[in-house]
C-alpha cells in the first residue's frame, strides 16, 4: 500500500467520522489534533484542508451528478469517499483523474458495499468528465 493511499486512508477516516457524528469536519479535525491523533502527513492534510474549503462546492456536484441519488440516501463511506476523490479532481494539481477515481473505487471494494465500487466509479466519472 503506497504512502499516498494510506494518507487517502486517514482522511476518509476522519471525513466518516464528521459525517457519522454530524459534526462539522473543521471540529473533528481539530479534536483529533488535540488528543494527538491529527493527521499523519502533509497530503492527508491537505486533502481535509480541500475538501473543508470546498465542502459546499463539492456536495453540489456530488448531487448533480449521482443519478437518482441524494447524499442522505447514500452509504456513509460512498458519501466520504466521493467528497474525498471530487476535491482531488476538481482542485487538486497532485494526482491525475483516473488515479483519484481508482483509488477511490480501491477504497469503496475495500470498506464499503458491493455496490460501492460501480456506485463510485459511475459518479466520479461523470464528475470527471470535460
Amino acid at each position: 500500500m503506497g504512502a499516498r493511499h494510506k494518507a487517502r486512508k486517514r482522511a476518509l477516516d476522519i471525513l466518516f467520522e464528521a459525517d457519522q457524528r454530524s459534526q462539522p469536519l473543521d471540529t473533528v479535525l481539530a479534536n483529533r489534533v488535540a488528543r494527538g491523533e491529527g493527521p499523519a502527513n502533509a497530503y492527508t492534510s491537505a486533502l481535509v484542508a480541500g475538501v473543508i474549503e470546498h465542502q459546499d462546492e463539492i456536495d453540489a456536484l456530488i448531487e448533480e451528478h449521482a443519478v437518482d441519488w441524494s447524499l442522505e440516501r447514500m452509504p456513509a463511506v460512498d458519501r466520504s469517499l466521493l467528497r474525498l476523490a471530487t476535491f482531488e479532481l476538481r482542485w487538486s494539481d497532485e494526482v491525475a483523474p483516473a488515479v483519484a477515481i481508482d483509488e477511490a473505487v480501491e477504497l469503496a471494494k475495500e470498506l464499503s458495499t458491493d455496490d460501492s465500487p460501480t456506485f463510485v466509479n459511475g459518479v466520479l466519472g461523470r464528475i470527471a468528465a470535460p
